[in-house]
């Protein structure tokens, strides 16, 4: 019987058209998170630009990822899943071109932007995709491939980055996503189905409202140290963004055809699940951030040397993320997700206690292999287990608050961990950096622990039909349909 919440072709999918093109997608948009990561001393260099225009660059791209998530989530439920998989792909390429024809920092921020709205467009549909394709008992190991992928992609972003920019240059960073954009939004116009979702209205106003907010909190922290905490600007902009952000819940609660169904918060499961992948997001991306500019400015090595001391974090995603998958489908989420993000903040703090300008590196490689491990656990794990938390018709939804809380992470990781870095270094020596750079690495250890905590919270879902601990707000999850159904 088909599900009447689901609209689709008579086309069947392909399995392995499907995984192949939306891990491709994946990996090109979460490798444009970090890529530009230990290029940001060359871009600055050719651009003459500080610390706070670099930090946009990174910021930028996520923002604009976050904000336009939802919106594409509901736009692919009402328009055709692949069409706005394929559209999103092409604004992406479009702009990656852009980034690498920059002739200014303005100009490549702008850019970086239209990228990451051409990503919010590719990122939630490519898992809404991929899911649909597979029946649920296989949809842990599925889902932990396509995860291990985009974990890989992230965090070898830095190596990729460093040896493209040493070799070539750093617009080439985003020259190579061109030929495989083009490739990837052709094959998945011919070999993807289409498929669609309950067809809602667009809740343009709540897109308005957690942009805003957002885009005023992060502003105020990184402008924090550089006009005083208690300054003007900096209380407005925290304000007006708390303001804009408390609009948001206080919509969605009233709205008839919400982005964010604020019901889905009420399942215990999906807020744990939610709630760790914010932590973990923005433990990672601020780690990051932090870690490609400390093995630069304080151990002074060049951007290729700096990519691939990142290799005991980069090569576990692929090995440990699918593992990690199966193990769940077989234990469930909660112990996997709980014991990665408890190592990822184990590693974290280890380096940071470990970190000094004359440090050997041999010394920081069980710390940087430790957080990889726990990042490669809880990458897809955190996936799995929002989407699994919800009814079918409701999976376009979940993957999308997925997808835009991981952005949000990630940038509000960036942004507090910049903030403390501020209040305890700088950039002028190798000692200055460490100075700021150890407790700031202490607070992404810190998001990672708390976001161990969430995971505890985790509750099993409900199968077949069976009354879990989920209680009343659980979803009970039944196979997707396909788009033959």
């Amino acid at each position: 019987m088909s599900n009447p919440a689901v609209r689709s072709t008579s086309e069947r999918p392909r399995p392995r058209w499907v995984l192949a093109l939306t891990s491709v997608a994946f990996f090109m948009v979460a490798l444009d998170l970090l890529v530009v990561i230990t290029a940001l001393p060359a871009i600055g260099h050719d651009f003459h630009a500080g610390l706070s225009t670099l930090e946009w660059t990174v910021n930028s791209y996520s923002l604009a990822f976050a904000a336009g998530i939802m919106t594409a989530a509901a736009l692919g439920d009402r328009l055709g899943r692949r069409r706005v998989f394929a559209t999103g792909l092409g604004l992406f390429t479009l702009a990656s071109a852009a980034c690498a024809l920059a002739p200014t920092a303005g100009v490549l921020i702008a850019a970086r932007t239209i990228q990451g709205l051409g990503g919010a467009m590719v990122m939630p549909l490519s898992l809404t995709i991929l899911a649909a394709a597979f029946p649920p008992e296989r949809r842990g190991a599925i889902v932990g491939i396509w995860g291990g992928i985009g974990g890989l992609a992230i965090a070898s972003g830095p190596l990729i980055g460093g040896a493209v920019t040493q070799g070539l240059s750093w617009h080439w960073i985003f020259w190579i996503n061109v030929p495989i954009g083009a490739a990837a939004v052709v094959l998945s116009l011919l070999r993807l189905s289409e498929s669609h979702g309950p067809a809602t209205r667009l809740d343009l106003p709540a897109v308005g409202l957690v942009a805003g907010g957002t885009l005023g909190i992060v502003s105020g922290l990184m402008r924090a140290n550089e006009l005083g905490w208690t300054s003007p600007q900096t209380l407005g902009s925290l304000g007006l963004g708390l303001a804009l952000m408390s609009g948001f819940v206080l919509w969605e609660g009233r709205a008839p055809q919400p982005m964010l169904p604020l019901r889905l918060f009420g399942n215990r499961r999906f807020s744990a699940a939610m709630g760790s992948t914010f932590l973990m997001n923005g433990a990672l991306l601020a780690s990051a951030f932090l870690i490609a500019q400390y093995l630069q400015v304080v151990l002074g090595y060049s951007p290729l040397n700096a990519g691939l001391r990142f290799l005991p974090m980069t090569a576990t995603p692929l090995v440990v993320a699918p593992l990690a998958g199966i193990v769940s489908d077989r234990i469930g989420q909660r112990p996997v997700l709980l014991s990665g993000l408890a190592l990822l903040g184990i590693g974290l703090a280890w380096l940071a206690a470990v970190a000094t300008p004359g440090v050997a590196y041999v010394v920081l490689v069980l710390p940087l292999l430790l957080a990889g491990v726990g990042v490669s656990m809880s990458f897809a794990t955190t996936a799995t287990a929002a989407l699994t938390a919800v009814a079918p018709a409701d999976m376009g939804k979940a993957s999308g608050a997925n997808s835009t809380i991981q952005r949000l992470g990630g940038v509000f990781g960036i942004a507090i961990a910049t903030a403390i870095f501020a209040a305890n270094g700088h950039l002028g020596s190798a000692a200055s950096f460490n100075a700021g750079f150890r407790p700031a690495l202490l607070v992404a250890a810190a998001f990672a622990g708390l976001g161990a905590l969430s995971a505890g919270f985790l509750n099993p879902p409900i199968l077949s039909g069976r009354v879990g601990a989920g209680g009343k707000n659980s979803a009970l999850l039944a196979p997707a349909a396909s788009p033959a159904q």
